[in-house]
């Protein structure tokens, strides 16, 4: 890798290989640019810019559903000094709020998205009495629709090296989300870290389905590639979604030497394997693929190595890292070409300043955490106990991080930054672990986040959410995560104080999930009742405890009294079901296998994950091809409501 000095120079760079990005829209449509395309692209998409007003400093909300389009204006901004603001879509109210808490917080935002999308904007500011809000960043909007008009090129902007690149915001928080300042130096003082200790050359090829407003997504998968002058694939997150397969046959088909997925990526491509084989998938090309993004499962990477043995894959190839925006990234990578290790610790020894105690993998209590490396170059990491000094190896303290590729501190937010920032340039990552012969282990975090779907949800985030129930009082719910031993993911469980008949307790389950799986696409596990919150004497809820006696089975008697009354109640219900209802139950019981869903039963009620809701949408188009689109399922939230639908569409 050249030494670049801005981002643009690596996308100047680039221009001149001869390679570029191609964006897999479905199983036989793609299309590829080249770099030099992309940057010709950009600078007529630059000119759309300056010509609307937008001048460097200002800020550009990027909220697509198009990844072509997305990184076509990212490198436009670029050019012209403005700042990008990536932001997921999503299908909820609640990221809908969040768009609009973000676009609020920018000094000088405009927002660049498609027309359907701003539409509904414009409903959700109506329905919630936002209409100013709306009004103003209607005005300040360019549409993609517009956007292939644009044919003079822009005027270039001379960025420094100081300069903010793009603001990166959390990817879970929606009542306060937070934004990562990212420098051109940030991001490419973290690039050649990755490439040296990735051991990247323009000869690998990648391929993602990583979303491009997540830092793995768009620094790791994309910016660094193109650095590299390497040929990338670009898989929407949503295709992924629907096709899991599509993942590894399209690796095969491309010959890809670099892949990546967090946790549920793996879970979720497990699940839709089931029992088949993909004889014609050939994976023996793969050199690397990324596990990071949330907290890394031993038995699933096993699961997925052994699964994937008969394709080529070798275990060499599973990649245990450790990563966060915050540090533009990456901040440690084991050696490449080694099978990945794990260590296997006493689980009553992982307290703060407490020493670790290594232990067979079957010895009582043992609890086993991936190896996840060495701090890549340019990056400093140390473990340091509650007063921020530095703690010896094999000793559990806050994890640490400081470097050319840290961030300076998350916009405009003082005290976010009081707390992260620490004594001597370090940056605490909220995260738990230890150092053990100079490699990271991450145990866990200090904060109570909930990890699901590669992203980070706070319980009082959830708990806002659920209060929306007129049903609830402040004080008297609690939203906490647990993972069980060798679990994939947490569970998401919502803690209820209650003390009356448990069979008016049901209801209430179905808001809650209804509430919380609708606006965040979470599945809620378990709504429990309890009859007391276990707080501190200041008045801080203990959600750990909660938790802990869910662990040990104390609510596991009332959970199955809930269990029998709901079965009680769905089969009243249901009665006899007309054919297209059969057959939709069916596709929805072979998705959801841990849950009894009665035609009647909302589906967001019955908290099913957005994940599963993709599938079930998928085999619906397979079984009827473009009868229903998946945004049909939050109008028709009843396999019912979906079957009357079905029909008229099919009669009509």
């Amino acid at each position: 890798m050249n030494h670049y000095t801005v981002l643009a120079d690596a996308l100047h760079a680039a221009s001149k290989s001869g390679r570029g990005v191609t964006f897999i829209e479905a199983r036989d449509q793609e299309t590829t640019v080249s770099y030099a395309a992309l940057l010709a692209g950009a600078e007529k998409l630059l000119g759309l810019l300056q010509a609307r007003g937008l001048t460097a400093g200002d800020e550009l909300v990027l909220l697509l559903k198009d990844n072509r389009r997305f990184v076509e204006m990212f490198w436009a901004c670029l050019l012209g000094g403005i700042i990008p603001v990536p932001v997921a879509t999503g299908i909820s109210d609640e990221h809908r709020a969040k768009l609009f808490r973000i676009f609020a917080k920018l000094q000088r935002p405009f927002l660049y998205t498609e027309q359907d999308t701003l539409q509904r904007l414009a409903s959700f500011a109506t329905g919630h009495d936002m209409q100013a809000a709306q009004s103003t960043m209607q005005a300040r909007t360019l549409l993609v629709e517009d956007a292939d008009a644009a044919n003079a090129n822009g005027i270039p902007h001379s960025a420094q090296p100081g300069d903010t690149a793009f603001i990166q915001f959390s990817s879970g928080s929606t009542s306060d989300p937070k934004g990562v300042v990212l420098t051109h130096a940030n991001i490419l003082a973290n690039i050649r870290g990755i490439i040296e200790a990735g051991r990247f050359t323009e000869q690998d090829i990648s391929l993602s389905w990583m979303p491009l407003t997540h830092d793995m997504g768009l620094i790791g998968f994309h910016i660094n590639m193109l650095a590299c002058h390497m040929d990338q694939y670009l898989m929407p997150a949503e295709l992924f979604s629907r096709r899991p397969l599509l993942w590894l046959q399209k690796a095969s088909e491309k010959s890809a030497s670099i892949l990546c997925s967090p946790n549920f990526g793996y879970k979720h491509f497990l699940k839709a394997l089931g029992d088949k084989t993909l004889d014609e998938v050939d994976l023996s090309g793969v050199r690397l693929i990324y596990n990071g993004a949330e907290p890394i499962s031993i038995p699933l990477c096993n699961e997925f190595l052994d699964r994937m043995a008969p394709c080529g894959l070798r275990r060499e190839s599973m990649y245990t890292v450790y990563g966060l925006a915050e540090a533009s990234l990456a901040v440690a990578f084991p050696p490449p070409g080694e099978v990945f290790r794990a260590l296997q610790v006493q689980r009553d020894h992982l307290g703060m300043g407490e020493r670790v105690q290594l232990v067979a993998a079957d010895a009582p209590d043992a609890v086993g955490f991936a190896i996840e490396g060495s701090p890549v170059p340019g990056c400093e990491v140390r473990i340091a106990d509650e007063q921020n000094q530095a703690v010896a190896e094999n000793t559990i303290g806050s994890i640490q991080i400081r470097g050319e590729n840290v961030t300076a501190g998350y916009y405009r937010d003082e005290i976010s930054n009081a707390t992260v920032l620490v004594g001597e340039c370090w940056l605490d990552t909220g995260d738990v672990g230890f150092l053990h012969r100079g490699e990271l282990v991450v145990t866990g975090r200090h904060k109570d986040i909930i990890f699901a779907h590669g992203m980070n949800y706070y319980p009082h985030d959830l708990e806002a959410i659920a209060l929306q129930s007129p049903h609830l009082e402040l004080g008297k719910l609690v939203a906490y995560g647990v993972r069980r031993e060798n679990a994939e993911e947490d569970e998401l469980l919502v803690f209820i104080l209650y003390r009356a008949d448990l069979a008016d307790f049901l209801p209430l389950v179905r808001e809650v999930s209804h509430l919380i799986n609708e606006q965040t696409g979470l599945e809620v596990n378990h709504v429990v009742p309890v009859k007391r919150i276990p707080k501190t004497t200041s008045g801080k809820v203990q959600r750990r405890l909660l938790g802990d006696a869910y662990l040990q089975g104390e609510y596991d008697a009332v959970l199955a009294e809930l269990e029998q009354l709901h079965d009680a109640v769905q089969a009243e219900v249901d009665g006899e079901l007309s054919e297209m209802e059969t057959k939709l139950k069916a596709i929805v019981d072979q998705v959801v296998t841990d849950k009894h869903l009665g035609i009647h039963e909302n589906f967001f009620d019955a908290g099913i994950s957005s994940l599963a809701l993709a599938e079930i949408h998928q085999h619906i188009d397979d079984t009827w091809p473009a009868q229903v689109d998946i945004t049909d399922l939050f109008e028709y939230q009843t396999i019912a409501e979906v079957a009357g639908f079905l029909e008229t569409k099919l009669t009509g």
